[in-house]
């Protein structure tokens, strides 16, 4: 214990250092920036500023893209309460209260409570962290390939099954991740395949390019589309909620983060799940359930709370076991691995210094990001005015600009754009992208493991079902993939019934 609070100590300190705080600064600003306007998520901004972050060094580079995930929740906020439209997927709980307020008046008092319960979640999400990191870790060391196949087969298993609507759809869109992960050379022969004779290919398919290409080239087709509605400016009063809000709202603030929490440390649970279920249990346990909805401070409290602390978690899974749980995370472990860094077991025994820095920069960033927000609301409402068509002429220069300098490389600029036209498509036909994502980022993992583990066992490829710890962790996969299915075909069966009873409503002659 003694040697883990050193290491508490010595990453926080770290983070102090002139540069980390600068780059932490800087993460802060733009990812507050990329919350603020709809139609750019943390992804796809993450992506094209990691062409940016070669020459920093892991700490710097990972420190700056951790402060942009976090301030994408925070600035999330502001569109959700000012514009009644969520800057990131987790906001949205926060429209069903945030919005009322802003509408009579207490816009200020919603915005204030969102960022005191951020901070409060982020903080205790980090403290958890730092104190779950090296038993999960440690007992992740204990498994070999044969283990890490199983394990990382559970991650996959997890990512499709939370990732809402088809489960077919995301089952199809993880199949493309492992083949795309399959193009360049072989890892152990050393041979080209998929590549088509383009040796371009011999390296794979850029991550980097892929998700640019998917969640800001393909969002950014979508925002052409959108009419966002004019922010409420006028009626912003002050920020700092009355002495019977801020009681009303501090029990909200600690369930929020528990839910948050608990749930964001599964991988592969959309940030969405944990707020919804913070909200509901929220107004299951309110004394006046009906304001929610109307403006109940609880509600807003409770959301942003719970949004934060599932940020925090989700560090949990990627650095303890390698294993990203949304795209964001795929985009900031590509960044580890430019580095020569590979999250994991490992990363704590390897790279502690790395590994602690980055952690403690999570304490440094959420101070930064409430002392940006609380003061300096009126400032990131103002850019809220900036005309969208502006907006959207930079982000794709900045997509084109850093795919372009991923190699140097025009097929990387093609493949962008090809991935940005799958995104819009996936989009308006519902398919979740991130599975994809996900895939092609475990996928050589996956390989590498499984590989291996034959190896070991003189291709015996039932060394998978023999070995205690793999078999409990196949069945675990096969348990959450089959409670997926039935869950999806008894929705699918409810909503048949629904649209056959509201037609035989609608028949005059039934």
């Amino acid at each position: 214990m003694e040697t883990t609070f050193a290491f508490w100590v010595q990453g926080i300190s770290d983070a102090l250092q002139p540069s980390n705080l600068l780059f932490a600064f800087l993460g802060c600003v733009i990812g507050t920036l990329v919350g603020v306007l709809p139609g750019l998520g943390p992804a796809a901004a993450m992506a094209i500023l990691v062409p940016l972050t070669y020459d920093m060094g892991p700490v710097p580079a990972i420190v700056m893209l951790s402060a942009i995930y976090f301030g994408t929740q925070y600035g999330g906020t502001i569109t959700s309460v000012l514009v009644n439209v969520p800057g990131e997927s987790t906001s949205v709980v926060t429209c069903l209260d945030g919005h009322p307020m802003a509408k009579s008046g207490r816009g200020g008092a919603a915005l204030g409570i969102a960022a005191i319960g951020s901070l409060f979640a982020g903080l205790t999400g980090t403290l958890l962290l730092m104190i779950l990191a090296i038993p999960l870790s440690s007992l992740a060391l204990r498994f070999g390939p044969v283990e890490m196949f199983a394990l990382l087969v559970v991650g996959l298993s997890l990512v499709i099954s939370f990732r809402g609507g088809s489960l077919l759809a995301a089952f199809a869109m993880t199949l493309v991740g492992l083949m795309l992960g399959l193009i360049g050379l072989d890892p152990v022969q050393g041979a080209p395949r998929f590549t088509f004779g383009i040796t371009s290919l011999f390296d794979g398919v850029q991550l980097v390019t892929v998700i640019m290409g998917l969640f800001g080239i393909g969002e950014l087709l979508l925002s052409f589309e959108e009419r966002v509605p004019e922010p409420i400016t006028g009626k912003i009063n002050s920020l700092l909620p009355d002495r019977g809000e801020r009681k009303s709202a501090s029990l909200a603030i600690l369930r929020g983060t528990c839910v948050g929490f608990g749930l964001g440390i599964i991988p592969g649970m959309a940030g969405i799940v944990p707020t919804f279920m913070a909200y509901a249990l929220e107004k299951r346990l309110a004394k006046h359930p009906e304001k929610f909805g109307k403006g109940a401070i609880e509600g807003v409290a409770t959301a942003e709370a719970s949004n934060n602390a599932y940020a925090q978690a989700s560090m949990v899974p990627l650095l303890t076991l390698g294993i990203p749980g949304t795209a964001t995370l795929a985009v900031m472990m590509g960044a580890f691995m430019i580095n020569g860094i590979t999250p994991g077991p490992f990363l704590f025994v390897n790279h502690p210094e790395t590994a602690w820095t980055v952690i403690g920069s999570f304490i440094v960033a959420n101070i930064v990001l409430f002392i940006l927000n609380f003061p300096l609301v009126r400032v990131w409402v103002n850019i809220l005015l900036i005309p969208r068509r502006f907006l959207q002429v930079a982000i794709l220069v900045f997509c084109i600009i850093g795919a372009y300098t991923l190699r140097n490389n025009v097929l990387d600029v093609l493949v962008m754009i090809l991935f940005g036209v799958l995104g819009y498509f996936f989009k308006k036909i519902d398919w979740p992208a991130v599975p994809l994502v996900i895939a092609l980022i475990l996928g050589p993992l996956l390989e590498r493991a499984l590989r291996q583990g034959l190896e070991l066992a003189d291709g015996d490829t039932t060394v998978f079902l023999t070995t205690p710890t793999s078999a409990l962790l196949l069945a675990l996969a096969f348990l959450i993939v089959t409670f997926s299915l039935f869950a999806n075909l008894k929705a699918a069966r409810a909503a048949r019934l629904l649209v056959s009873h509201t037609a035989d409503k609608a028949d005059p002659t039934s």
